[in-house]
């Protein structure tokens, strides 16, 4: 068995770049949850990783360990010893470049799992359902679900979709009464489990409205939900909804609205394209400042665009 003063997460970190690609992907699912993979077994390991059982075996001699029990035990020691309460894979005496490493690596591997287990048919089917729809009211509770409501909204809206955004329990229980059957509810929740969002979407669905919901699998909200887009991330040491998780639902957003977007159709990319333009001419979004010669010219410039036609 490898003896080593360095801590086995810091070795997998260093060694990760020169491993061979199958280990590499074992690698980034440990690293991705180092305790859940602690108490992992081989076949759920292989499963997550994508690989064969005797590949996850092989990565952990890799690191001249006779045995995959024995890798975990050491992993496990390793986080008991000198595991943070800052975050998953940062040791206190970490070095400000380790910090960075650990930090930036462990949001990869959190997103390259994502992407492995993303359910590529729901988001057409959620696709689908609202480029259908009526009008699209996003549920929220919360700091970081109303910041992620608030995106999808706004996303909704410049591809002409009718949406809002409502974080006050009277109200989404206002929204619920009216959306009606051609109406979506959209309700994000990373913890899932918030009582009046979820009396919110009770009422929506027994008002024949398509409930579609953002969250953890297996949330009570996950199970009152018509349509789920599951996001799953470690747990982060200090907050309910951590960094991973807001990168990882505001990656989803960005899918599912470039899908909607071939849904409804090449006008809404030359739409999208007018916004930019128009946000332009009026100093916003512009590399110029108003009043140079520079701005002035492209403003002239940017009065002779086409416009959209009915």
């Amino acid at each position: 068995m490898m003896t080593s003063t360095q801590g086995l997460l810091q070795q997998m970190l260093v060694r990760l770049p020169d491993l061979p690609a199958a280990q590499g992907k074992v690698v980034h699912v440990i690293l991705a949850d180092p305790q859940g993979a602690a108490r992992a077994t081989v076949a759920q390991l292989a499963l997550q990783a994508r690989v064969s059982m005797p590949t996850v075996v092989r990565t952990c001699r890799s690191f001249a360990y006779d045995s995959v029990r024995d890798f975990m035990l050491a992993l496990a020691q390793d986080l008991a010893v000198s595991g943070s309460h800052l975050h998953r894979s940062v040791l206190d005496d970490d070095t400000v470049q380790q910090v960075s490493s650990k930090i930036i690596q462990a949001a990869v591997a959190s997103l390259s799992e994502l992407g492995r287990r993303l359910d590529t048919d729901m988001l057409d089917r959620v696709a689908e359902k609202l480029a259908q729809a009526r009008r699209i009211d996003c549920y929220s509770v919360g700091a970081a679900s109303t910041f992620m409501a608030n995106e999808l909204q706004s996303r909704l809206f410049r591809l002409g979709r009718p949406s809002n955004a409502i974080f006050d329990a009277h109200q989404q229980l206002v929204s619920a009464s009216t959306l009606g059957a051609d109406g979506v509810a959209f309700v994000i929740s990373h913890v899932g489990r918030m009582p009046y969002t979820l009396e919110a979407a009770k009422f929506a669905r027994a008002q024949g409205t398509t409930v579609i919901a953002m969250t953890q699998p297996d949330t009570p909200l996950a199970k009152i939900a018509d349509l789920v887009l599951g996001i799953s991330v470690p747990p982060d040491a200090v907050m309910r909804v951590g960094t991973e998780a807001y990168l990882a639902h505001l990656l989803v957003i960005e899918i599912l609205m470039v899908r909607l977007a071939q849904r409804l159709g090449p006008q809404v990319a030359f739409g999208l394209q007018q916004f930019k333009q128009l946000l332009q001419r009026h100093g916003f979004d512009s590399a110029e400042y108003a009043g140079t010669p520079d701005f002035e010219a492209s403003q002239a410039d940017l009065v002779h665009l086409p416009h959209s036609t009915p």
